[in-house]
């Protein structure tokens, strides 16, 4: 739909940016801290996270370039390990002192900390006891969460629970250090972070009830392939499984019946215990975080032993499932150096699928594009093709805001430099570029990239000058 006038953010709009505790904090046995599955891996050609961009020591550095970027949000997730080193019993001070000084430099600086409770970095205890396996996870689960709403109440007014939950399920090798659990054992575990997640949700009412608190899943348009009516199922079975069975457990509170058609089909159906479905039900989201970065197209199943495809990439490469669907390519779309495909006006229809099922606000918690980047001879770092991308992508987050969806706010990836989970520093997502090495620390000094300043101007017009970029 084309519109004769476009129409401004709203003033209360959470223009942010985002980041992980692993990925950029460094510190990892620091001040009581204790190991995550994260620092299990130590890749030989890129960075591992035991140093990462070095926030633990630089965060307050780190807190005023984003005042002078003019972030209105700061999305980032905390550590369980760092605050419960075994991931339950005794809590570690000095941790939890680390995320009051910050969550109070954001604040002193005005700027909103939207906090995520988990994102990929499991407590090493917990893992090596079962991890998500186990129920006594969720009780470990709900005890940190508890403890964070309780001291950040009237502090944080924004909570994720899991980030990219599907992820973990769909894509788990990068996840996990060592053996990739069985398909019947991950989708346990993806039970189990639903009730952890739901019981979240009901501690949080209890403790804070005037706070915000919703998941964060990695969420895409899927596409079929052909205007064929089996490529359009094809597409919406992979829509169901990637997409509705997660922000259908977390917005309306059970199973997508044809994920969970799906599941018994697979024999992959999650143990449930009585009690389970009724605390799902009664706890649902407030609002949805959304992590976007492309689409995926696909065709139909032939169910001929060649539906799934070897896969070379990451968790934006889609590989197809037997009898469910095929993996294809869009040929109408540009690509990354990394390989993932650029689709402004997706970021736009996922949007508008999103909020046209669940009615709730919405906050992308993630989008960005990752690069190859060195500092030129003047000293600066010159980042065009991310100001070409996120322009454009504002622009249809704009439209979509104009279809009518309730769109709370934008939280690029990321704020800085941080080790990609799968390129290290040789994939960089920031605004801020972060001087260090793959293997080679470095200065660590903080420069800000061509993207910082342009950014900044749209932040301080409300989106105004996305007109004139």
């Amino acid at each position: 739909m084309f519109y004769s006038e476009t129409k401004p953010f709203p003033e209360s709009f959470l223009w942010g940016a985002s980041t992980s505790a692993y990925q950029v904090e460094g510190a990892w046995n620091q001040d009581g801290k204790g190991p995550s599955v994260q620092d299990l891996h130590k890749p030989e050609k890129f960075s591992d996270f035991s140093v990462a961009s070095d926030h633990y020591h630089r965060f307050r550095e780190d807190v005023a370039l984003m005042k002078e970027l003019g972030l209105k949000a700061y999305r980032f997730s905390i550590s369980w390990s760092r605050v419960f080193p075994k991931g339950a019993g005794d809590v570690n001070p000095q941790g939890l002192q680390f995320y009051r000084d910050l969550i109070d430099e954001l604040l002193a600086a005005g700027i909103e900390p939207v906090v995520t409770l988990y994102h990929f970095d499991l407590p090493l205890a917990l893992h090596e006891q079962g991890g998500w396996s186990l129920r006594s996870t969720i009780d470990a689960f709900e005890a940190y969460a508890r403890l964070m709403f309780e001291t950040f109440r009237g502090k944080v007014k924004y909570w994720l629970t899991i980030n990219e939950q599907n992820v973990m399920i769909n894509h788990p090798a990068a996840m996990y250090p060592g053996n990739v659990p069985s398909q019947n054992e991950l989708h346990q575990q993806n039970h189990h972070m639903f009730l952890a997640s739901a019981r979240a949700v009901k501690a949080l009412r209890e403790i804070d009830p005037a706070t915000k608190i919703g998941p964060a899943p990695n969420i895409i348009a899927v596409y079929p392939k052909t205007s064929l009516p089996e490529d359009v199922i094809a597409a919406d079975n992979w829509e169901v499984i990637r997409n509705w069975l997660y922000l259908d457990v977390a917005a309306k509170g059970y199973y997508n019946p044809l994920a969970a058609a799906y599941l018994k089909e697979k024999g992959l159906y999650p143990h449930m215990e009585e009690g389970d479905l009724e605390l799902l039900a009664e706890n649902t989201a407030d609002f949805l975080g959304l992590n976007y970065y492309s689409t995926a197209t696909v065709s139909a199943a032939k169910n001929d032993g060649h539906d799934r495809q070897p896969r070379n990439g990451d968790q934006q490469t889609m590989v197809g499932e037997e009898g469910v669907f095929r993996a294809e390519e869009n040929d109408a779309l540009k690509a990354t150096e990394f390989g993932w495909k650029i689709d402004p006006v997706g970021l736009r229809t996922t949007l508008r699928r999103v909020y046209d099922r669940y009615h709730l606000p919405v906050l992308i918690t993630e989008n960005g594009i990752g690069g190859r980047e060195e500092i030129a001879a003047d000293g600066q770092v010159h980042d065009q093709y991310r100001i070409t991308y996120l322009t454009a992508h504002f622009r249809q987050a704009q439209q979509a805001l104009m279809d009518g969806v309730d769109l709370m706010g934008y939280c690029p990836w990321a704020f800085m430099d941080l080790v990609s989970t799968h390129q290290g520093y040789q994939k960089r997502y920031g605004f801020v570029y972060v001087d260090r090495g793959e293997l080679d620390p470095g200065t660590m000094n903080r420069i800000r990239k061509d993207s910082f300043d342009c950014y900044h101007d749209i932040i301080k017009t409300g989106g105004c000058s996305l007109q004139e970029n």
